[in-house]
């Protein structure tokens, strides 16, 4: 039996161009590992596979849930384990592919153990998990964490979650982790990370932010906003969202938006590569300048020799 691929990559890299071309090459399922692709209406913005991709290869874990409900590390967890076997059951390959680098590691390495209270946790998300305490905890952990701020700054349950921690332990949640024994990944995944030019990155993102805007990006917004999800607990943080919104609310001109969205995922792209530099060392890399065969076949060569 083949390993699994697991494909990484920062925002705009590729990832699920790649996902589709190993799906048919290879029989597989296609598992999104993207914190924002399973709510359902935010679709131009999270850069969903189109409908037409979703019928001819299944997608797992893409509009599960509404906006207005939560879904965290361990629910992916345990869902992309589940997922795993079914599709195995089935005689297909399972295809891990995105670009939320915790989640992935969380399937690949497991989750290490880090302390945690409920309680604790329950009164940090009623002052924080809104629009405005986030702003007001960025101001907390920036003093307090500086390094943990820097790796969560856009991300508000990572950052209230690095806040218990330092409640908890009086350390910072980066202090930790270099004390942890980093465990092996696991045996039946292979790991590969999309590798480009960061000049060439900053260019196809500007140009997907464009598209992405001239696609229906502002009225997917506008109809967001109407229904009241940025006030929901994790809508509003999806990135590029907020600042369309600002956009709406007469804020940004229409001629700088794309370029503000640009920057903003440009400087996420950044912490992306950062993280699969960092945390998955044994990623396999893939020059993004070859040809789709040449990439499908160092995959299938890289999933046999791991057989």
């Amino acid at each position: 039996m083949l390993p699994f691929p697991v494909i990484m990559g920062p925002t705009a890299s590729g990832k699920s161009a790649l996902a589709l071309a190993c799906a048919r090459a290879f029989s597989g399922e296609i598992i999104s590992a993207d914190s924002m692709q399973v709510y359902r209406g935010l679709d131009i913005g999270t850069a969903k596979p189109s409908p037409d991709e979703q019928r001819e290869i299944p997608h797992h874990l893409i509009d599960i849930i509404d906006p207005e409900e939560r879904f965290d590390l361990f629910s992916f967890r345990d869902r992309t384990e589940e997922l795993i076997a079914e599709i195995r059951s089935r005689g297909r390959l399972p295809i891990l592919a995105g670009g939320t680098g915790l989640y992935i590691r969380a399937v690949v390495y497991g989750l290490d153990n880090m302390p945690a209270d409920r309680e604790l946790r329950k009164k940090l998300d009623a002052e924080f998990d809104n629009l405005e305490g986030f702003e007001r905890l960025k101001e907390i952990m920036r003093k307090l964490a500086p390094d943990d701020y820097e790796k969560s700054s856009m991300h508000c349950r990572r950052l209230i979650r690095s806040y218990e921690i330092n409640l908890l332990t009086g350390k910072s949640m980066c202090e930790l982790q270099k004390t942890w024994k980093k465990a092996g990944p696991r045996r039946d995944a292979v790991q590969f990370v999309l590798q480009w030019d960061r000049e060439v990155l900053k260019e196809r993102i500007h140009r997907r932010c464009e598209i992405m805007l001239e696609s229906g990006w502002i009225e997917e917004t506008r109809r967001l906003r109407e229904r009241g999800l940025f006030s929901a607990p994790t809508a509003w943080q999806a990135l590029g969202y907020p600042l369309v919104r600002d956009f709406l609310d007469g804020l940004i001109p229409r001629r700088e938006l794309a370029d503000r969205i640009a920057t903003a995922t440009w400087q996420f792209a950044r912490k992306q590569l950062t993280w699969f530099r960092g945390q998955h060392p044994e990623a396999l890399p893939l020059d993004m300048r070859k040809s789709e065969s040449e990439l499908l076949s160092e995959i299938k060569s890289a999933l046999e020799r791991n057989a």
